[in-house]
């Protein structure tokens, strides 16, 4: 009888809280901040190491003060006197998930531009090279599965898997962007259920698309900087558009890069920016995410040479970083 009372109160009270306003167990309300900021981040120390540097040669972009929020960094300042919060997630997408929601709820954020390394999906790419993938997809959510009994290239589908595979095949035939799904062996892709305020329900999202206005400026500010070069004078590839692959592994086969690039027509692949993607997208924070090529993500011939380039790599993808910051800046002016 009291365990009964107990939960019936619990209920009630759960009730109450999801019809009440709740600001008042929830992060800080900027609504009323009309000079928001913009954040840029990256996932680790070549790559933050590399905005660092680039800031520190320049006399309009100031870091003013620095704080520690359960144990993360975030540096506050300025770039040509808009307001900025820098700031790495952390490798991986469990801790980029944890970094940018704290982010938006401790401070006035509305875009956000990240800069980092990524594996070449696309062959057309070598180290250096960057690509601005319009969309960006989870490639290892996925369901593990026994093979049929007697015969190894079939599977025991579950029948509530079944019914997902039914619905994205009919969903391809209106969207084209949705991937082409099939499995790797025993691994079957799915994709993840997202919710947002003002949805009732949670919709599966097969990727997430950065933000139009920031993608042009991204455009504009590719005509404007000067050519981006490696060390060696070699001028690199830069692209804008396209897909990127997100997952909690470090993609370093050959076979598995074949398999991105035909189940979601990848051009790179990393381990934080569809997680970025998401958490801004629920927060409807504008966003847009650069990825400069560190390595070929198994399409080499030998050992992956990430470590070789990946502060070069940060180097490059922070000029055209800049260029877009410098397009934000006029914006906000106008």
């Amino acid at each position: 009888m009291r365990l009964s009372s107990f939960v019936f109160f619990v209920c009630i009270s759960l009730s109450s809280l999801a019809n009440d306003d709740t600001s008042q167990y929830g992060p800080k309300d900027f609504s009323n901040v009309t000079n928001k900021w913009t954040a840029v981040v990256a996932a680790y120390e070549p790559e933050i190491e590399a905005i660092d540097a680039a800031f520190a040669t320049m006399d309009d972009a100031q870091i003013t003060q620095t704080v520690y929020i359960k144990g993360v960094k975030y540096q506050l300042g300025t770039y040509k006197g808009e307001p900025i919060v820098v700031f790495s997630t952390g490798v991986s997408i469990t801790n980029a998930a944890m970094t940018v929601q704290m982010a938006l709820d401790y401070f006035p954020i509305d875009k956000l531009v990240m800069m980092g390394i990524a594996g070449a999906i696309n062959p057309k790419y070598t180290p250096g090279d960057i690509a601005v993938p319009e969309r960006w997809y989870f490639h290892d959510e996925s369901v593990y599965i026994n093979p049929k009994k007697g015969d190894a290239n079939a599977y025991e589908l579950p029948d509530y898997y079944a019914k997902q595979l039914e619905y994205y095949k009919a969903r391809r035939e209106t969207d084209k962007h949705s991937p082409n799904y099939k499995n790797i062996g025993f691994i079957h892709p799915t994709e993840v259920a997202v919710v947002k305020e003002g949805w009732d329900t949670r919709r599966r999202m097969p990727y997430f698309t950065a933000d139009k206005a920031l993608l042009e400026m991204a455009q504009r500010a590719l005509k404007k900087i000067p050519p981006i070069t490696m060390p060696s004078g070699k001028e690199i590839l830069v692209d804008i558009g396209g897909n990127g692959v997100t997952g909690s592994v470090f993609v370093d086969n050959a076979k598995y890069r074949e398999w991105l690039r035909d189940v979601y027509t990848a051009d790179v692949a990393e381990m934080e920016s569809a997680t970025v993607a998401q958490v801004s997208f629920v927060n409807d924070v504008d966003w847009l995410i650069i990825r400069s090529i560190s390595d070929l993500a198994g399409g080499q011939h030998g050992k992956n040479v990430e470590n070789v380039f990946d502060a070069i790599a940060s180097g490059t993808g922070t000029k055209l970083l800049l260029g877009i910051l410098d397009e934000l800046v006029t914006t906000e002016i106008q």
